[in-house]
C-alpha cells in the first residue's frame, strides 16, 4: 500500500481551478499538486507562483509522461473532457475530471471501457454530495426520519451564465446547456439519496436562438445557442419512487435551488447540491413546522477536490472511489436520456441502473483534510 502523498497534475487553469488550487494545497493532506498546465501559459505560471507548485508542463502530454504523476485532474472545458481524459488513460494515468464525464453518452462509454481495460481509476465531479449537507440528508433518510422515500423534486432556475461568466459561449454549445452544466449536481445528489434511476422522460426546448453577453470582457457579443435551455424531466427510480428535475437558463427567478425528498412519514428539504453545507430541514406532520437540523458530517464549506482526495485514498487502499465512473456515467446517461426523450417523447431506459450503487457514506474525520 502506498504511504507517500498521491501526486496530481492539473490540466486546465480556468475559472473553476481557483478553489481546487486552494484546497489541494491548503486543505487535503494526502494529495500533492505536482504540476499544472494550461493552453494559456500565463495562467499556469500565475498558479505555479501563487501556490508554489513544483512543475509547469508545456503540454498536457508532458504531464501524462511524467512518471511522478499518479492522477490527472482534468479541469478543461466540457467539450474537451473526452480527449484529455482519453489521452491520460492511454498514458496509464488515473483520472479525476470536472463534470461531465463526457459531452455525450458515447464519449462516456468509451472512457468507461478504456479505464476498465487498463485497470485505472476514473471518476469526477461533482463531489458536493460528499459534503456535510447531502451526507446528513442521506443519514436522515437511511435512519427513517421521513419513512419510505416515495419521490423527489428539484429545480435549477436561472437566466443564464452570460450575465456573469467572462467567456460563456461554451455553455450554449455541444457539451453545454443547463442540464449538462448544472444537472450533474442534482442528479448525483438524487441517486445518492434515492438510489439508481431506472428510466427518464422529458420535454425540452431551446427558448432563444441567440443570446447576448452582458458580462465583461465580452459584453455585447452575441452567442448562437445550439443546445436545449429549458428541460423539464421526470425520473423513475429503480425503487419505484418518482422524481422531477427542472433545469433552465431562460428564467428570471428570485432564488436559486429547490430540492425536496418526500417520504411516507415526512419531507426533507435538501440544501443546494452545488454547495457542501446546509441548511437541512425536516417537516413531519406531528411537529407542524419545518425544523432545521444540525449537520453531522465534515466539509460544510466549499471543499471542491474532496472527491479527488477520496480517489487518492481509494488508490492507496485498493478500494472503489466514492465519486467513481459508475456514478458519473449513470448521471451522464440520465442527462442524455432527457435530451433523447425530448426529441422522441418516449421514456428512455438507463442501462447503467443495474451497474450503479451509491458509494459508502463519509466518515467523521479525526483530522480535517485527512480522509478515511
Amino acid at each position: 500500500m502506498m504511504t507517500r502523498p498521491i501526486q496530481v497534475a492539473m490540466i486546465g487553469v480556468g475559472c473553476i481551478s481557483g478553489i481546487y488550487l486552494k484546497n489541494i494545497t491548503g486543505l487535503f493532506r494526502d494529495i500533492r499538486l505536482l504540476g499544472v498546465c494550461d493552453l494559456i501559459r500565463e495562467r499556469a505560471e500565475t498558479a505555479q507562483k501563487e501556490y508554489h507548485i513544483p512543475k509547469l508542463y508545456e503540454t498536457m502530454y508532458d504531464a501524462f509522461a511524467d512518471p511522478e504523476v499518479d492522477i490527472i485532474l482534468n479541469l478543461t472545458r466540457p467539450y474537451e473532457h473526452f480527449a484529455v481524459t482519453k489521452a491520460a488513460l492511454e498514458a496509464g494515468k488515473h483520472v479525476y475530471s470536472e463534470k461531465p464525464l463526457g459531452a455525450s453518452l458515447a464519449e462516456g462509454q468509451a472512457l468507461k471501457a478504456l479505464a476498465e481495460e487498463r485497470g485505472l481509476l476514473l471518476g469526477g465531479a461533482p463531489d458536493t454530495f460528499l459534503g456535510a449537507g447531502i451526507q446528513t440528508c442521506r443519514k436522515l433518510i437511511e435512519d427513517g426520519y421521513i419513512g419510505t422515500p416515495i419521490g423527489s423534486a428539484a429545480f435549477m432556475i436561472c437566466r443564464g451564465h452570460e450575465r456573469w461568466h467572462p467567456d460563456p459561449d461554451f455553455y450554449y454549445q455541444y457539451g453545454g446547456g443547463p442540464m449538462m452544466d448544472m444537472g450533474p449536481y442534482y442528479l448525483t445528489a438524487m441517486v445518492n439519496l434515492m438510489g439508481p434511476i431506472r428510466r427518464v422522460n422529458a420535454a425540452t426546448r431551446r427558448t432563444f436562438a441567440r443570446r447576448m453577453i452582458t458580462s465583461s470582457p465580452l459584453a455585447g457579443t452575441p452567442i448562437d445557442v445550439n443546445v436545449s435551455t429549458y428541460i423539464a424531466g421526470t425520473v423513475e427510480y429503480a425503487s419505484g419512487a418518482l422524481g422531477t428535475l427542472f433545469t433552465t437558463f431562460d428564467v428570471y427567478y428570485p432564488s436559486q435551488a429547490r430540492f425536496e425528498v418526500y417520504g411516507s412519514e415526512g419531507t426533507l428539504l435538501v440544501p443546494d447540491p452545488n454547495t457542501f453545507g446546509g441548511p437541512v430541514c425536516l417537516y413531519r406532520p406531528e411537529s407542524k413546522e419545518v425544523r432545521e437540523l444540525p449537520l453531522v458530517f465534515d466539509y460544510s464549506e466549499n471543499s471542491r477536490g474532496l472527491g479527488l482526495a477520496d480517489m487518492a485514498n481509494a488508490l492507496r487502499e485498493g478500494r472503489r472511489a466514492r465519486a467513481d465512473y459508475t456514478q458519473t456515467f449513470h448521471v451522464l446517461e440520465a442527462i442524455e436520456g432527457f435530451e433523447t426523450s425530448g426529441k422522441t417523447g418516449a421514456w428512455v431506459e438507463l442501462s447503467s441502473a443495474s451497474q450503479f450503487t451509491p458509494s459508502a457514506p463519509m466518515k467523521k474525520a479525526v483530522v480535517p483534510g485527512i480522509l478515511d
